[in-house]
């Protein structure tokens, strides 16, 4: 297998074409079979299964359900833009155990922290902000971006 990248536990993952041609297929549906994959890569079955598992145990992919937020009665969406004070690995731990926390990143610039969640209305973000993020000790300032309208959210980049 040949893509520089990292994996899950820190280690260069090297993908060939037709690993990187699997996670396409993958990734533009990722109900596809290993039958109708193998027949677009040059595969049988069996062997896609097998790069597939090898992928996946490797932490180089996942195939997971994307949701519709507002589908499922979570109206408020929001970026969160967090200053902190000492250890942000720590801070970062702590905001990642929050339910309704799906994205922690540490960051460089103006925050050291962003941090998307999705809620069910205004009333639970205020609460959210309130009673669990602003209160962790480290957290010295946030600035909220709520999301008005989701313009573009695609995760078929592909593997260049």
């Amino acid at each position: 297998m040949a893509l520089i990248g990292r994996n899950a536990a820190g280690k260069t993952a090297q993908l060939d074409d037709v690993s990187k041609k699997i996670i396409e297929q993958l990734q533009a549906d990722g109900r596809r079979s290993y039958a109708e994959i193998g027949k677009a890569v040059g595969l049988s079955e069996a062997a896609v299964r097998q790069r597939v598992q090898k992928l996946t145990d490797a932490g180089v992919m996942q195939v997971v359900a994307v949701t519709d937020p507002m589908q499922l009665g979570f109206y408020r969406q929001a970026m969160i833009g967090i200053r902190a004070t000492g250890d942000t690995r720590v801070l970062a731990e702590q905001l990642s155990a929050i339910p309704a926390v799906d994205y922690v990143v540490l960051t460089a610039g103006s925050f050291d922290l962003l941090v998307e969640v999705v809620c069910e209305d205004d009333d639970e973000l205020i609460t959210l902000l309130n009673s669990q993020i602003r209160s962790l000790d480290g957290v010295s300032s946030t600035e909220t971006f709520v999301y008005l309208k989701l313009h573009k959210q695609f995760y078929n980049w592909g593997t260049r």
